[in-house]
């Protein structure tokens, strides 16, 4: 018989912040909290910078073409401390291009923003490009 179990908050019995679920096979667990998102977004940055649907984004700031910060609602525990990916398609190149968002590695990923490069990569070429579609997955500990 199947049940429905509705609540609206979930709380850890020995840590509050903590709830184990059991994985794959049932012969490990893996944390809830440390497998959720905790912040992506989906932008447009072909004409200024747009972000069209988001979780924890502040806002998103143009630097450059190809280049753009987000700055978190909630900053995250550590400068690094997390991952970050993405990706982008355009319609009637997705076939000839590949295209990826990913956290600049120059020191722009604070607990309060990270620094994003979108870039593409066709046959001989490659470079950062100012998208019409973007989005940006972000995984790790909030502060």
């Amino acid at each position: 018989m199947a049940s429905v179990l509705k609540v609206n908050t979930l709380t850890g019995v020995t840590t509050a912040g903590s709830i184990a679920v059991t994985g794959e096979g049932n012969s490990t667990t893996t944390n809830l909290q440390q497998g959720l998102a905790k912040s992506w977004a989906a932008g447009d940055n072909s004409s200024g910078s747009t972000v069209t649907d988001s979780l924890n984004v502040a806002s998103l700031t143009d630097v450059a073409t190809g280049k753009t910060t987000l700055t978190f609602t909630n900053n995250m525990r550590g400068a690094g401390a997390y991952t970050a990916g993405g990706t982008h398609a355009d319609g009637s190149d997705q076939t000839a291009y590949a295209y990826i968002t990913q956290a600049l590695q120059d020191g722009s990923v604070a607990t309060g923003s990270i620094a994003l490069t979108h870039n593409y990569a066709y046959s001989n070429a490659s470079g950062n490009g100012d998208y019409a579609y973007w989005n940006n997955t972000i995984h790790g500990d909030l502060a």
